[in-house]
């Protein structure tokens, strides 16, 4: 389950932590308007960076609109800051969990395809590099914004006796947390699991669970992972739903009929034969249901009474 291979220190890229660095000397008053920033050649020495990136330090600032080239002078400061950098245009304190709150904002509306990290300070009113020094990267972003869904979770206590009761919780509570937040299934990975304190809560759960089962290390993870799988691997259809939610799509009543020729074409003779016995109503509830029963009748299977 993975986002991001690094800590939000070392995952910002170079330019834009110095970037960063040049605008708190803007917005503490140290450079005023019209004051020349460091020059690429300054930034080399001063940070001990290549002539590339510091040409991007000073591109970043301009694409910010917080300096402007004067032709014989140099990069100056454009415009004086209305404030600090760590208030956004409402006065609020800029923090960790306002861009992550933020970020889920824009996800759960427009989907992951709209996230950016421009996108997120536009939403705040503060400049994009103000965001690195609290997320240090979009994708420790992404892998915030993931684990606060998995966040909002809450476990009964006591929990269930039974492991099968207590893994039947713990699949509807992330069902329901992609129901609310589809694009989740996006931002993480299986083969590469990232520390996320709030996703380790349902992975202690699940593990607890399998254990009672008396399985060997190995199959309570595999089976963990399993269990994970399938009820991400269902509410893959729920993103792709919300994906395709303002992409026009040719009516039922049109493809029905495409379908019923195929179906009677003579190919397909056991489909045709099931769809003439039954009218198939589809309903991703009750699908997400019958397999969960069915991997949860797997699992006891595997059970190993305890002496």
């Amino acid at each position: 389950m993975r986002t991001s291979t690094a800590d939000a220190a070392d995952s910002t890229p170079p330019y834009m932590r110095i970037a960063g660095e040049i605008q708190d000397r803007i917005t503490s008053g140290e450079l005023r308007a019209g004051d020349r920033v460091p020059s690429a050649r300054q930034i080399t020495k001063e940070w001990g960076v290549a002539i590339a990136t510091a040409t991007k330090v000073l591109a970043a600032l301009r694409q910010e609109g917080v300096v402007r080239a004067v032709p014989g002078v140099g990069t100056v400061v454009d415009t004086p800051q209305a404030g600090p950098a760590r208030e956004n245009s409402t006065g609020t304190e800029l923090s960790e969990a306002l861009v992550v709150h933020t970020g889920m904002a824009i996800a759960d509306a427009e989907g992951m395809t709209a996230l950016s990290m421009r996108r997120v300070a536009a939403e705040l009113g503060v400049p994009t590099m103000s965001l690195y020094r609290h997320v240090g990267s979009k994708d420790r972003l992404v892998l915030l914004m993931a684990d606060e869904a998995f966040g909002e979770a809450e476990f009964p206590d006591p929990p269930p006796a039974g492991w099968r009761e207590r893994l039947e919780v713990l699949a509807r509570l992330q069902w329901a947390m992609y129901h609310r937040h589809p694009w989740v299934v996006t931002a993480l990975w299986l083969n590469d699991p990232e520390p996320a304190p709030k996703l380790l809560a349902h992975t202690e759960w699940a593990v607890h669970a399998f254990d009672d089962l008396g399985l060997d290390p190995d199959a309570v993870l595999y089976a963990h992972v399993s269990l994970y799988s399938y009820v991400r691997g269902i509410a893959v259809n729920l993103e792709l739903e919300a994906r395709r939610a303002d992409t026009p799509v040719e009516p039922w009543d049109v493809r029905e009929r495409e379908y019923e020729r195929l179906l009677a074409s003579g190919h397909f003779p056991t489909l045709e034969s099931l769809n003439e016995r039954n009218d198939f109503q589809f309903d991703i509830n009750k699908l997400f249901d019958f397999g969960l029963h069915r991997l949860l009748d797997g699992f006891a299977a595997f059970v190993v009474p305890r002496d």
